[in-house]
């Protein structure tokens, strides 16, 4: 425990990468999502088949793979290396932007036809009629599966340390581990802590949004069990 100070203060330098990391990553992914999650319902076959492609290529390959490719493949091919974050936020983002748009699907389908109906009735374009109508309904079911999403993209902020990146998995594994073995636990211990506290305050700020989302439809939001796990 004498070395605790230490410890916290190595960790603590890695902290600005992980936090920003998790934010570019969750931003990058939000805008993927909905994106890709709208395209996916095109009428157009070839927008659909085009999504189609970059949705199922990010879930069925490995992140780590997906992360070497960023960062040593594709220097070589367009000649340009992209600074370590930068490259680990794109993977991040794009990795999670597919799964993101598969739940941005998913909630819009379970809108009741009677709102898109109900919609064309009253002569809404397709653009008022999603933004208006639509989306305000979906968001209260995409906002309960993007925390998830969120706190595994944090939990996936880790291998970045793969490219350098000093976050805080690598601050303790390259800088903590050889200077201070025989702490292995303690380390690892406020390295848990971490995680956690960041994941309990993504959750925190989700389940702010669900209520605001289930307010403006004048729903009361579902109470989260106080022992389900973050």
């Amino acid at each position: 425990m004498s070395d605790l100070p230490q410890i916290l203060s190595v960790l603590g330098d890695g902290l600005p990468d992980t936090i920003l990391a998790t934010l570019g990553g969750i931003v990058l992914t939000v805008v993927l999502a909905f994106g890709a999650g709208l395209l996916l319902l095109s009428p157009r076959t070839w927008v659909r088949g085009i999504t189609r492609v970059y949705v199922e290529g990010f879930r069925g390959t490995s992140e780590v793979v997906q992360l070497f490719w960023i960062y040593f493949v594709l220097p070589v091919i367009v000649g340009y290396q992209l600074v370590p974050l930068v490259a680990g936020i794109a993977v991040l983002g794009l990795n999670h932007g597919a799964y993101g748009a598969e739940i941005v699907r998913g909630a819009i389908r379970s809108v009741p036809r009677a709102q898109y109906e109900g919609a064309v009735a009253l002569n809404l374009s397709p653009a008022q009629r999603m933004r208006r109508v639509i989306l305000p309904q979906a968001l209260v079911e995409i906002l309960p599966p993007l925390n998830n999403l969120f706190i595994q993209l944090l939990k996936s902020t880790a291998v970045l340390a793969l490219i350098t990146v000093p976050e805080v998995t690598r601050q303790a594994r390259e800088v903590l581990i050889p200077n201070f073995g025989d702490d292995t636990f303690l380390i690892f211990g406020v390295v848990f802590v971490i995680y956690l506290v960041l994941a309990a305050a993504i959750t925190l700020v989700m389940r702010l949004l669900e209520r605001w989302a289930a307010g403006r439809l004048g729903r009361r939001p579902v109470k989260a069990d106080p022992l389900e796990a973050v």
